[in-house]
């Protein structure tokens, strides 16, 4: 940049900063996460008790494409949480299973979630039921039934929706079911939704592609998808927190 007038060279470096945090590997691209306000979550973020947290889903809460387990999203939102809730303990439990659809894991709510008493359950559902088309209104109603039973035990629960892989993003119609997460998770009070689609697009416009965050299978994240989801939901699970618990931090 030899001869450029310093408030010129100051533009280019403004300019080139962002793009070369896109395409480090180490780094995720810096968004704006909508504050996700949860009560029983920001109640146990101040309890001698501490957090629990039950991840459920399917492979991508499983963590397939993960080069190793604590790649996966899980343990990495259980370690950000950990790091900025000074002093209180932070369990973050996997239940994701592979292959199964909003059937298979209404099945499974009773005994490996609400058993183990949950403070919140971050609930990841929906990319099968695009895989394989399976009916809008019976994807609604099961979800539906799920989201009730876990809210008449009082747990908070967050949806994630589907992440924008070649795999997905092939499938006729796929947009269909994040749009009944939506619109469910609006109509059950205690219910919020962190979209994994609208994120991923906002890390394309910030310079890093979905085959950045992909594995090379077409379907699940890589190891720095992961990282990116857990440090975009465990920002937005902070900001949500009210100032009385921030301040016991």
């Amino acid at each position: 940049m030899a001869g450029l007038a310093p408030a010129l060279v100051a533009a280019a470096l403004a300019i080139a900063a962002p793009a070369a945090r896109a395409a480090d590997p180490d780094t995720c691209p810096p968004t704006a996460q909508p504050a996700l306000a949860l009560p029983r979550f920001a109640d146990a973020a101040t309890s001698p008790a501490g957090v629990r947290i039950i991840t459920f889903g399917s492979s991508s809460t499983a963590g397939a494409g993960a080069s190793e387990p604590r790649r996966a999203y899980p343990p990495q939102l259980e370690e950000r949480l950990g790091r900025a809730l000074a002093g209180v303990s932070v369990t973050v439990v996997n239940r994701g299973a592979s292959g199964e659809d909003v059937t298979h894991m209404l099945a499974r709510i009773d005994t490996e979630v609400l058993a183990r008493s949950p403070d919140l359950v971050v609930w990841q559902v929906g990319a099968n039921a695009a895989l394989r088309r399976m009916d809008p209104e019976r994807f609604r109603q099961n979800l539906r039934t799920g989201l009730e039973r876990l809210r008449g035990a009082g747990v908070d629960v967050v949806l994630l929706d589907n992440q924008r892989a070649p795999a997905i993003v092939a499938q006729p119609g796929h947009r269909d079911y994040d749009g009944i997460l939506a619109e469910v998770a609006a109509a059950v009070p205690g219910v919020r939704l962190f979209s994994r689609g609208a994120l991923m697009e906002a890390w394309a416009e910030a310079g890093v592609p979905p085959s950045a965050l992909i594995s090379p299978d077409g379907l699940h994240h890589n190891d720095r998808g992961y990282a990116c989801l857990a440090e975009a939901l465990a920002e937005a699970l902070l900001a949500g927190l009210p100032e009385r618990a921030l301040a016991a931090r």
